[in-house]
């Protein structure tokens, strides 16, 4: 379960404050599948970053199962994020230098994961690039690479996964097809997942549309189940 308690984030800059979040109050629980949508500014991938711990709060707390991330040092924030996040970005994120597989069996080696290989290998065929598996990213298409990502963020089974505008640079076919994939490796492995995403039509597809502005929460609704 992801509870969020009072959060605020701002910036100072030239003798003014900006505030970014304005007193967040969220509960996610564990296995639901979440968007996070709203104007640009509105602060979605700030509050993704701070669920994240990839950025502080101002104030206020971020519990991952009753444990406030808030208060941890970069190392166990590292070793949290490495053994219980996926993360899903919209620019790919991949090392050229390596292939396919490689990028995913990395990311599972790197968490001393046991049976990488056999791991990479099974997510890789699960989101359709069993051919893939020795091109390199530049050899794949936008699809494929975000595709890969997929597998990538998954590889360690996370209990939570991340994704900021996972679509965003695709076309309407192979957007709905990264999406079916993200609905299908979510109800397989249970993980939570928070998208943040600007097109509604990706929203309508999760089970929780949470719309933001201003730096607030400013709707919280419940779309038909995928």
């Amino acid at each position: 379960m992801i509870q969020i308690n009072g959060l605020n984030k701002s910036l100072h800059g030239g003798g003014h404050r900006v505030d970014i979040l304005n007193d967040i109050n969220l509960t996610i629980p564990t296995g639901q599948f979440v968007a996070i949508t709203g104007a640009s500014g509105s602060g979605k991938t700030t509050l993704l970053s701070l669920m994240a711990g990839l950025d502080a709060p101002t104030d206020g707390t971020i519990l991952i199962d009753e444990q406030d991330i808030t208060k941890f040092n970069e190392d166990e924030l590292a070793e949290l994020r490495g053994q219980r996040f996926g993360f899903i970005f919209q620019n790919f994120h991949l090392i050229p230098t390596l292939t396919a597989l490689e990028n995913v069996a990395l990311a599972a080696e790197l968490n001393s994961a046991n049976g990488s290989q056999k791991k990479s290998v099974e997510l890789l065929d699960a989101v359709g690039l069993t051919d893939r598996f020795h091109h390199y990213p530049a050899q794949l298409s936008g699809g494929e690479q975000q595709r890969l990502c997929l597998a990538r963020a998954f590889v360690n089974e996370p209990d939570i996964v991340l994704a900021d505008e996972p679509t965003g640079n695709l076309d309407s076919k192979n957007s709905k097809h990264i999406l079916g994939l993200m609905i299908d490796l979510h109800q397989k492995k249970n993980a939570t997942v928070v998208l943040v995403t600007h097109e509604s039509d990706v929203a309508e597809k999760t089970e929780r549309t949470l719309v933001m502005g201003d730096g607030k929460i400013i709707e919280d609704s419940m779309p038909t189940a995928p």
